[in-house]
């Protein structure tokens, strides 16, 4: 179709001596305009404008005037290729438009309605984004003036933009190509702001969810991409208001922060900005901001600002952003605090940022067009570029619990269809505490309904109890399958800051098609059951695609890469609790389970986002090791082919000091499981008996871990030293039952307790990973009281681990408070 719309283009022209471009050029984030000055036998501008795959065109004599009573006129030419947009050169003699040609002016234009129909119609509205064209514009075709090429008319609407002629030409004053120049340094074409009055109420402008960073990217401005609320300030003297999203007023519930803006004294204006709790990582915690409204401790709030719509009298939403910015950060420049902070954009390629914030377990990266103004929907010009999938779904219902869970089981959500209908998404059992399960349960018991509110009634595990569809959980996933069902859901926290009504399923666009997924963003998205289904190359998150995903690594058990890949999703969050700034080791397994293994625990991370290189090594000879700083460095890992990912017993930041004694329980050939049973609660009474707290977890093999958190005051030798004086102890006390020498010979009958492993550079499989072995078991935390019913050190594996996950690390709460100096211990064990 578009070679048969550049049909009279290319007929006109010799390619084989004209440097015009015959063709090419791919679509931007936004529709393109661009106005050529063009000395052909006559000077004229012409001016196109992006449509249906090309730049439809119109030859214009005098060029665009900013007075709405001068009509330019404009003659319809042929279209021309997309690439044509940067062509600057000089058209040879005898060709078609003989002469010089610069780029006068570009941007982006926005249709005011329908493109096409304006197109066809004859009237054709829209607004110019540019370096010098801006405001809205019409172009009208003119009746009864047949012929070739038809006569158009180019009209400057009536807007703050709009001057009159005698007092301002914008082809005389601005004559020069903008190529290679900066927008803000051009235009001297200045909106006439008058005061205004500042509005009672104000929508926020919204970002479309994109696939990837846009290919213009020095155009746009990076940030964090906050997890937690939208707020609006109105600041109007002593009269501050907090509004969420919806226009909610949410003032009485945050008087610490209303009283950190009046003692800002900010200026009157309207602020907008995203809330958050930032935790002693300096990480972002959605939960813990959710929870500081449950019980009204909102003291430890933080307000980011980014964008300031009204300020001071004046009304800047048409302003670029850049410009805004400058503003709200010279605003802000003498009066942040602890509570009140500008938010800082960053000056690196996208990819780097969107990695950098992936690793450091960010949700991800918000982009806006530097010269795009304020507009109160959702908009092109704001794009969201997120780590992993995320997103609000209605609660339509829940399941009952099973075994020693209370509350419920599961979570029944739903978004809204293209026709306002609800379509159930599928459930999430996980990412739940006790507090949450309690409190929400109760929220549910109190909106029950007698019947689902799904168009059609969908099939769900366990009995399903419906209730009416008001309540919003945050839930992310690892992907939506073909039937529309969520994969690896985690629960995240409620949302009480978005309507019911406007949740519906998000679907990212491809980012050069950004602006085509605006109209489908205002507009609930189409039924889950409709949805196309994935190709077939899998692609877990945004920036993550999975090669070889069908190749079978277990033949014991059939299980695929993408298995692993998608458990490793599906564990992420639990597993990043024991990661969070510990060295890794990495077994990786490229022929799978009964290939070849090996330890990783150096590398290069260019290509492993959520990985990176600490300043830590175990000695100046060595290279820096590894760590796991996000979720998305698992995924990665497990692309990497790495199946066991093993932890050191410190952290980074102390790593001198070891906060952890691990004693695996290793049988020889013989032991029974039910020995390695009792082996391990001979060993939890032994070290109570030392007044020394105990933690127990699966190794995922055969047999045991006994974990007893240690403060961070004892070194590497202390540590390992008084674990090999207990292992010692033992095998002299119950020489029938545990041997202190490793080596198979050694330990038939009997169990190894490995106290090796609290030496300096010693590793031991993490909570949560697989092992490398047939079955591909898993390694668990669990609680003393679940001991007996263990069927083995495998008890779970990769592929049932779902039925685990509501558990998660529940056995090990208060593990890290539960942490003892071992010098009491020390002194018992001497005597004993």
């Amino acid at each position: 179709m578009t070679a048969d719309k550049l049909g009279r283009y290319k007929a006109k022209r010799d390619f084989g001596i004209t440097p015009e471009p015959a063709e090419g050029g791919e679509p931007g984030l936004q529709r393109a305009f661009v106005i050529q000055k063009h000395w052909a036998s006559r000077l004229h501008y012409d001016f196109r404008l992006e449509l249906g795959g090309t730049l439809v065109s119109w030859a214009m004599p005098k060029g665009p005037s900013f007075d709405p009573q001068d009509k330019r006129m404009a003659v319809h030419v042929e279209d021309h290729p997309l690439s044509y947009a940067s062509f600057e050169g000089t058209i040879p003699e005898k060709q078609y438009g003989a002469g010089r040609v610069i780029v006068w002016d570009e941007g982006t234009w926005h249709p005011l309605g329908d493109p096409d129909a304006g197109l066809r119609s004859g009237h054709l509205k829209f607004e110019l984004r540019g370096h010098k064209m801006r405001g809205k514009w019409a172009l009208v075709r003119m009746k009864g003036r047949g012929g070739k090429q038809e006569p158009w008319l180019l009209i400057k609407e009536k807007d703050e933009y709009a001057r009159p002629a005698d007092e301002f030409s914008v082809v005389d004053e601005l004559p020069d190509s903008v190529k290679g120049a900066e927008p803000a340094a051009l235009p001297k074409v200045r909106p006439k702001r008058l005061p205004v009055t500042l509005p009672e109420t104000l929508a926020p402008q919204l970002a479309t969810l994109v696939d990837g960073p846009p290919k213009d990217p020095d155009n746009w401005v990076y940030e964090i991409k906050f997890d937690g609320y939208r707020l609006l300030a109105r600041v109007d003297g002593a009269d501050i208001n907090l509004f969420t999203r919806n226009g909610n007023d949410w003032t009485s519930k945050m008087a610490h922060l209303r009283a950190a803006i009046q003692k800002a004294r900010l200026p009157q204006g309207w602020y907008d900005g995203e809330i958050v709790i930032v935790n002693e990582d300096g990480m972002q915690d959605f939960g813990a901001l959710q929870g500081a409204f449950d019980s009204d401790r909102t003291q430890d709030i933080v307000y980011f600002l980014f964008d300031l719509p009204y300020f001071d009298g004046r009304d800047l939403r048409d302003l670029p952003l850049q410009a805004r910015r400058e503003i709200l950060r010279a605003a802000l420049q003498e009066r942040e605090s602890d509570t009140l902070r500008f938010s800082a954009s960053f000056d690196a390629p996208p990819q780097r940022v969107v990695q950098a914030a992936c690793e450091r377990g960010l949700e991800g990266v918000m982009a806006k067009r530097k010269d795009s103004a304020y507009r109160s929907h959702r908009s092109p010009d704001w794009i969201k570029l997120k780590c992993a999938q995320r997103q609000e779904f209605l609660i339509c219902g829940w399941t009952d619990p099973q075994g020693t869970r209370s509350g419920f089981g599961s979570l029944l959500l739903g978004v809204h269809d293209a026709h306002g209908n609800i379509v159930y998404a599928g459930n999430v059992g996980t990412g739940f505490n006790e507090r949450t399960l309690a409190k929400l349960k109760a929220q549910l018991d109190t909106i029950g309904a007698d019947k689902a509110p799904f168009a059609q009634n969908p099939r769900t595990l366990g009995r399903p109890h419906w209730v009416k569809p008001v309540l919003i959980a945050e839930v992310s996933f690892a992907q939506w399958t073909r039937d529309g069902r969520l994969r690896h859901a985690v629960f995240h926290g409620m949302r009480a800051d978005k309507s019911p009504k406007s949740i519906v399923r998000e679907q990212a666009a491809s980012a050069p098609k950004a602006r085509a997924a605006v109209a489908a963003a205002r507009r609930p998205a189409p039924p889950a059951s409709a949805a196309r289904a994935e190709p077939a190359s899998h692609a877990l998150s945004n920036r993550l695609r999975v090669t070889n995903p069908d190749r079978v690594i277990d033949k014991t058990t059939g299980i695929t890469k993408i298995e692993l890949v998608r458990y490793y999703g599906l564990v992420g969050e639990l597993m990043m609790e024991h990661l969070r700034h510990r060295p890794v080791a990495l077994v990786r397994a490229p022929a799978g389970v009964a290939g070849h293994h090996f330890f990783q625990k150096h590398a290069e991370v260019e290509k492993l986002p959520g990985i990176v290189q600490l300043d830590t090594a175990l000695s100046p000879d060595h290279a820096a090791m590894l760590q796991i700083a996000s979720s998305q460095g698992l995924l990665s890992a497990a692309q990497w082919n790495v199946i066991e990912v093993h932890t050191v017993n410190a952290v980074s930041s102390a790593f001198e000091t070891p906060d952890r004694i691990v004693f695996d329980l290793d049988p020889g050939e013989g032991v029974t499981w039910r020995d390695i049973q009792k082996a391990a609660r001979v060993m939890r009474e032994f070290l109570d008996q030392l007044s020394l707290p105990s933690f127990l977890k699966t190794s995922g093999g055969k047999g045991l871990h006994v974990v007893v958190p240690i403060r961070k005051t004892h070194t590497w030798d202390e540590a390992k030293d008084f674990s090999r004086a207990i292992v010692v102890h033992l095998a002299t006390t119950l020489p029938q039952m545990f041997v202190a020498k490793s080596g198979p010979k050694n330990r038939v009958g009997k169990i190894f307790i490995d106290y090796l492993r609290n030496g300096l550079g010693a590793t031991t499989v993490c909570a949560w990973s697989a092992r490398a072995r047939p079955g591909l078991g898993i390694s668990v935390p669990v609680d003393w009281d679940e001991l007996g019913a263990l069927r083995g050190g495998d008890h779970w594996t990769v592929r049932d681990a779902h039925a685990r996950l509501d558990k998660g690390n529940e056995p090990w709460k208060g593990y890290v408070r539960a942490a003892k100096s071992l010098k009491s211990a020390m002194k018992t064990l001497g005597h004993v």
